[in-house]
């Protein structure tokens, strides 16, 4: 009954709201009819848009009014770029003038717009004599295209479509071929026949759609009316399974030598040069700009390629002029994401896991083969009674008592297989067509192979673990129609913690220590207050290096933060002159470095007295017991910049042929250290300069560029204080020439083109004012006064004397190059450039005794030097249909360069010892003639005078070097040494790797190489180094292919082996010189794609290919024994919201 009761009730009220609302409905439709024509009539708009999509003027009308427009989705095209301004203007009239030029018309019903297409116009078959061609230009979409232009082939005759894309052409001959172009979109030619209508439909050429190339000072231009040589590169081929942005750079960047030679996490970056070096002053890195600010490669290599815009490289003149003195090593432009207007703002977010491991990890032999070969070298080291006895081998070898008899595999006690990444990134971007914005955060983690063993003992992790986070905040405020406000925000926080001595020296230090003398540890006492270090008596510092006791015994964290804020200032100044616009920039940055540093003493043991009966032995302490108290130490650092930055820029187009740009710039900067140490590092460095363009295109046929830097450098002194630093370039694309008509449709681009212009470098290499005399108070002390009222005083001494006459250093560049694309998809540029540097600074090394100058320095312009080489790129990209895209890309860079004038010594009997005529880092030594196999052939040798221990066979010998008269000095010695092989830099880098999409899944290789690149081995000499401080371990390579008196190999790949320290062996020379050429798999990824979301698996650094083996070649020479490049397996998740 309850339930009934209340089931009525219920329906009872039901059907009074119901009554009730249809009272009211009626009411109000009522009142409603009667007061939609006085809305449409009294309701107003305000406002104003220009070249802006027609959804969003649309979008603001339903926002502003009780109005909403209905239209099926062919009625319009809403991403149309429309401009209206109207002032208290009702709903009818707005539309008129919205609508105006276009096929469409609108009904008010209530408040309901309607939008409905006008049938297009028909076009009537002309009947005069002389023959007439019209219709419209489309796009896919079949929307008109307005201002597409149509020519008549080998003829002036042409016209440009209107709002409707129509047009309507006179024809002068029969049977005509119409060209048909628009920005944006394939030229196509058409055959008009017998038609006197014709509609046409372009198709966009995507791939120049995307060829807007960012130049100089951040300067957006169409790749087809650049002069200079450019390299652009996508954002998503920088994304690499690597915390270090320039990791990607290598074969990818044509111009670019690059070369990584550390796989330590936080330091694995890449060194890298555009078109290699060109002088030997110590200032030969490129200059990097980030929207249009100056950063260090430290801040480049945090950035997170999901916030990059554009990456450019700057390699000629033309390009790098307007820098001045600080674009002489070429320029490297990044711009980061900007908002857009949006409906809805885009979210991405990616998130990345990686598995990385060592690579090529030099291999040592166990403690019973090293043993065995040391004993061997015993008998082959003059002198020397100690050696391992048969006893201590096979006690070794039962494992008797590890702790008298040890056995360490210290890089397996001390290294795991593998190590841990994650990377998150999350940004946003939207806006209005007012304010937009983009926001990223990313963070990033990775941690280092060193097993965590301080735990064991201490309460600290001194494995390396880095963060980095850095966020991006780039806001746009259209203040008004002409002037918008631009707001950049660039944070970079990065925290690192690892061992107190560095990674590379806790790896060597692994690998070099020697497996047999000492065990890790011994056994602790019960009222022990520190742990029993196992060691060894006998090292000049009290005993040999235990690594893992070095390892342990402290860490090192270190926590930096840089901050960079950006002002832009954008001002239209149509209103004076059309195309004048007025730039601005404010930067300040801001960098802060702090590092603490805990550590203590280690006590260190050895055995004496075994009872191998009872199995016991004596532990003696190494020297004094020290205290284990742990130890603090840190430092401080940091500076700041202030940059300004103001340009006038002016940019036409003359009768749609003569396109015209001028610029005028000009900068400063200031930049402070935080908390200097002295009076020198308090004074600010301060830089100033100015800079202007001019450029001209006549009809994208025939382009020419002039540019100048005039830059001020506290460097030199006040007559030569500022250089003037000109260019000049010209381009020629003869695909727009009419005679190119045949070869359109084969080769659509060939665009030539040649530069040349001066650069300048005022980066000395030895500090500050360099013009100046250095003089300081470190010189021998006096004394005054006497009995006990004395003062000693430091007397003055001369560090380097004053140069008024030094100058700029100075480069003379060159470029020649060729633009070409080649049927669809195809594209190829290639350059040839020189560089001649002048004036190249260093100190004066060859002034005579008799000045009486001592060891004091001057500077002086000393050194010329020549750079030239080529660099290539290709590229291709075909959707071959709807499902499969392919695409690929290579890069070919080969720079060479010669040192022409430097100061070094007096060589003129021995020309093979001067630099003169090289390659900058060469490397010199001695040609190896063999091993010596018997005392007869070292008897009827010349002597090495470098050698320490008396020559026997299976030692190295060389070849005696005749001098400027044909003659020797019947020595070897180091008149004979000469220059080796290739530089120590490669040569040439390449790369090149397809990309193919198939639907939903996509897969891309990538391949890259060096070639020109010889390593020279070292310090890896078994058993001691030169000043025994260490017993080594010995490579593997070593043990299974030195010399030795049962395997007397005259072609032994290692001389014989010697317990003590051999000069005579371990001499750079051809014996120890490899090629280091390459070719790596260097990446490889698959991926599937969903709506919005993709998942990718990848690795890097997964196949060498090369005839050096130790270790990566890419490390260089020495030894491999500094922490290796990675091997590295990545597992992504990305996904976009919107």
């Amino acid at each position: 009954m309850e339930n009934c009761k209340f089931t009525t009730s219920r329906s009872v009220k039901r059907y009074k709201f119901l009554f009730v609302l249809a009272i009211f409905l009626s009411s109000f439709l009522s009142v409603y009819a009667e007061d939609v024509s006085n809305y449409v009539e009294e309701k107003t708009f305000t406002f104003s848009f220009e070249n802006v999509p027609l959804k969003q003027v649309l979008s603001h009308i339903e926002k502003n009014s009780e109005f909403i427009f209905v239209y099926y989705g062919e009625t319009i095209n809403p991403n149309r770029k429309v401009s209206i301004k109207v002032t208290n203007q009702p709903i009818r009239p707005v539309l008129d003038k919205l609508f105006k030029g276009m096929s469409v018309e609108y009904t008010i019903d209530n408040r309901q717009i309607t939008l409905k297409k006008v049938a297009q116009k028909k076009v009537q078959p002309q009947s005069s004599k002389r023959k007439t061609i019209q219709g419209f230009v489309l796009d896919k979409d079949e929307q008109p295209i307005t201002g597409a232009t149509i020519k008549i082939k080998d003829s002036t005759t042409g016209a440009l479509t209107d709002i409707e894309g129509f047009y309507k052409l006179e024809l002068e001959e029969e049977n005509p071929v119409l060209i048909v172009s628009f920005m944006g979109y394939i030229t196509q030619e058409v055959k008009v026949g017998k038609k006197s209508i014709l509609n046409i439909q372009l198709e966009e050429d995507t791939k120049a759609l995307d060829e807007v190339v960012v130049t100089a000072f951040g300067i957006g231009q169409k790749k087809e009316s650049l002069v200079g040589a450019i390299q652009q590169i996508r954002p998503e081929q920088l994304r690499v399974p690597s915390s270090r942005l320039s990791s990607s750079f290598a074969g990818r960047l044509s111009g670019v030598i690059a070369v990584q030679r550390s796989g330590e996490p936080g330091a694995d970056g890449a060194s890298f040069w555009i078109r290699g070096a060109s002088t030997f002053s110590g200032a030969t890195d490129p200059l990097i700009i980030l929207d249009g600010v100056e950063i260090d490669a430290t801040q480049l290599n945090n950035l997170d390629p999901e916030v990059i815009e554009s990456f450019s490289i700057l390699k000629d003149a033309t390009a790098t002029a307007l820098y001045g003195t600080r674009g002489a090593n070429g320029v490297m432009v990044v711009t980061t994401k900007n908002g857009e207007n949006l409906k809805k703002p885009i979210i991405n977010f990616r998130v990345e896991g990686a598995i990385s491991q060592l690579t090529n990890v030099p291999k040592m032999v166990d403690g019973i083969t090293y043993m065995r070969l040391y004993n061997e070298a015993q008998t082959r080291t003059p002198e020397t009674t100690d050696i391992y006895s048969d006893e201590k081998i096979n006690a070794t070898i039962d494992g008797v008592n590890p702790y008298m008899y040890p056995n360490i595999d210290w890089y397996n006690e001390m290294f795991k297989k593998n190590t841990f990444a994650e990377r998150f990134n999350f940004n946003i971007r939207g806006g209005s067509s007012r304010v937009d914005y983009f926001m990223s955060a990313s963070v990033k983690h990775s941690d280092g192979n060193l097993k965590s063993l301080s735990k064991d003992f201490y309460s600290f992790n001194n494995n390396i673990n880095v963060y980095n986070y850095d966020f991006v905040n780039n806001l746009n405020i259209k203040a008004t129609n002409t002037t918008k406000i631009s707001l950049g925000l660039n944070v970079s926080v990065r925290d690192w913690s690892g061992p107190y001595s560095s990674a590379g020296s806790v790896f060597s230090s692994a690998l070099n220590a020697n497996p047999v003398d000492f065990p890790i540890r011994f056994p602790g006492q019960e009222d022990d207050t520190h742990i029993r270090w196992g060691g060894r008596s006998g090292a000049p510092n009290g005993s040999y290096v235990n690594p893992v006791a070095d390892f342990v015994s402290g860490y090192s964290s270190t926590y930096s933060t840089s901050v960079t804020a950006n002002l832009r200032f954008n001002q239209d100044l149509k209103m004076i002159m059309k195309g004048l616009k007025l730039n601005a920039i404010v930067s300040y940055y801001n960098y802060s470095y702090s590092k603490v540093y805990r550590y203590c003493n280690v006590n260190q043991y050895e055995t004496s007295m075994y009872n191998p009966q009872e199995d016991t032995y004596d532990l003696n302490i190494i020297g004094n017991e020290q205290s284990t108290e742990l130890k603090t130490g840190g430092s401080n650092s940091g500076n700041r910049r202030l940059y300004l930055q103001a340009s006038l820029d002016y940019n036409r187009t003359f009768n749609d042929v003569h396109k015209v740009n001028v610029m005028f710039l000009y900068n400063q900067e200031q930049n402070d250290v935080n908390n200097p140490s002295d009076l020198l590092t308090s004074l600010p460095r301060r830089k100033q300069g100015i800079a202007g363009r001019l450029s001209y295109g006549f009809a994208g046929r025939y382009l020419a560029e002039l540019n100048f830097g005039y830059n001020g450098s506290e460097n030199f002194p006040k007559n030569k204080k500022f250089g003037f630093f000109p260019s000049v370039a010209i381009g020629y694309n003869l695909s727009e020439e009419k005679f190119w008509g045949p070869l359109r449709n084969i080769i659509p681009q060939f665009k030539i083109r040649a530069s040349w212009g001066l650069v300048g470098n005022d980066q000395t290499g030895a500090g500050r004012f360099t013009f100046l005399e250095n003089l300081t108070n470190s010189g021998a002390g006096f004394t005054t006064g006497t009995g006990n009222q004395t003062h000693t005083n430091s007397g003055p001494v001369w560090k380097r004397y004053a140069n008024p006459n030094l100058t700029w250093e100075v480069g003379e560049k060159w470029n020649a190059g060729i633009d070409v694309r080649i049927l669809k998809g195809f594209s190829f540029s290639a350059d040839i450039f020189k560089e001649v540097r002048k004036e190249i600074f260093m100190d004066r090394g060859t002034i005579p005794t008799l000045m009486g100058l001592g060891n004091v320095t001057v500077q002086g312009n000393l050194g010329k030097m020549r750079n030239w080489g080529i660099d290539t790129s290709v590229d291709y990209n075909n959707q071959i249909n709807k499902d499969l895209f392919v695409s690929f890309k290579g890069t070919f860079t080969f720079a060479h360069n010669k040192i022409l004038e430097m100061d070094e010594p007096e060589f003129s009997l021995y020309p093979n010892r001067l630099k003169v005529g090289h390659s900058l880092n060469t490397i010199f030594g001695y040609v190896a003639d063999g091993l010596f196999t018997d005392e007869n052939m070292i008897n009827n040798s010349l002597p090495q005078q470098f050698a320490n221990l008396p020559l026997m066979p299976g030692d190295i010998k060389y070849k005696d070097i005749p001098n400027a008269l044909g003659g020797t000095d019947n020595a070897i010695n180091e008149y004979d040494k000469v220059a080796l092989g290739y530089p120590s830099v490669p040569e040439i880098v390449y790369g090149f790797g397809p990309s193919i999409k198939y639907k939903n899944l996509d897969f891309s290789l990538f391949f890259q190489g060096t070639g020109r690149v010889s390593l020279m081995m070292s310090g890896f000499h078994p058993f001691t180094n030169d000043n025994n401080t260490a017993k080594r371990g010995i490579l593997d390579y070593v043990a299974d292919g030195c010399w030795t008196t049962d395997n007397p190999n005259p072609n032994a790949s290692y001389p014989r082996l010697t317990t003590a320290y051999n000069t005579n062996n371990n001499q750079n020379s051809t014996f120890w010189l490899r090629n280091a050429a390459f070719l790596k798999l260097k990446n490889a990824e698959i991926g599937y794609s969903f709506k919005n979301m993709r998942i990718y698996v990848s690795g890097n650094n997964l196949l060498t290919f090369s005839k050096f083996k130790l270790w990566d070649p890419e490390m260089g020479g020495g030894s491999g024994m500094s922490y290796p490049t990675q091997r590295t397996f990545n597992v992504g998740f990305q996904m976009t919201i919107n």
